[in-house]
């Protein structure tokens, strides 16, 4: 079984993750061309994180 610091700290990792990815992300649509096309990658849909995430705890 997980203690809870562990939860914490494997927490504050995935967040961490997911604010870098964000991240590169935002910098990746600045540096695209202002008139450029989306691609419409379904990859690129972003659910929210928030409500699953802290359901699950």
């Amino acid at each position: 079984m997980i203690s809870n610091s562990e939860m914490i700290r494997i927490r504050r990792q995935m967040q961490r993750r997911i604010r870098d990815v964000v991240a590169e992300r935002r910098r990746a649509r600045q540096i695209e061309p202002a008139g450029a096309e989306p691609s419409g990658d379904p990859t690129d849909a972003r659910p929210s994180t928030d409500a699953s995430f802290t359901a699950s705890v």
